[in-house]
């Protein structure tokens, strides 16, 4: 008998209702840790494919976090993650985790972090752009260098409701 936990090979999903809407979230085949977290329309975002199996048990641990999170009760999520990069994108990924509830950061200050040049605000961009766990990996926190909310893959809109239950905006 396959249970849910011996499914190596398949992508296993569930999708969550939140303040932003849908999340679709999916686990690693190989180590069931969280993998991706997309919302609707989202650029680059994942959609649900043919021989993914839905699995709600298994995500019950980040479905209870983000509920908390979108209660206001939560700053900090710690789930077991996964994500597959470049070196540069891994490296521009661990800057936007450490971005902490409640602030913002640029683009430039996250190139500054780790060590790229001025020039390397773009790929930074392209880096935040291809994050794979949306919310967990709070990429809505990097802003323009003007104070602008730029560049969210999962939406101007949803970035500003993010901003704003984390206190983040005037």
């Amino acid at each position: 008998m396959t249970t849910s936990t011996t499914m190596a090979g398949v992508t296993r999903w569930t999708e969550l209702d939140s303040l932003v809407g849908p999340l679709l979230l999916t686990a690693d085949p190989a180590t069931g840790a969280l993998a991706s977290l997309s919302v609707p329309g989202q650029k680059g975002g994942r959609t649900v494919q043919d021989g993914w199996r839905r699995d709600p048990a298994l995500f019950r641990a980040a479905e209870e976090q983000l509920a908390a999170y979108f209660a206001g009760e939560l700053k900090e999520f710690r789930l077991e993650t996964t994500t597959h990069g470049t070196g540069f994108r891994e490296r521009v990924w661990a800057a936007v985790d450490a971005v902490p509830h409640g602030a913002t950061t640029t683009y430039g200050e996250i190139a500054a972090r780790i060590g790229a040049s001025r020039a390397a605000v773009r790929a930074v961009g392209g880096a935040i752009g291809a994050n794979p766990l949306l919310i967990v990996r709070p990429c809505h926190r990097v802003i323009g260098a003007d104070g602008s909310l730029t560049g969210y893959a999962g939406g101007i809109e949803r970035k500003v409701r993010l901003l704003s239950l984390e206190g983040a905006l005037p």
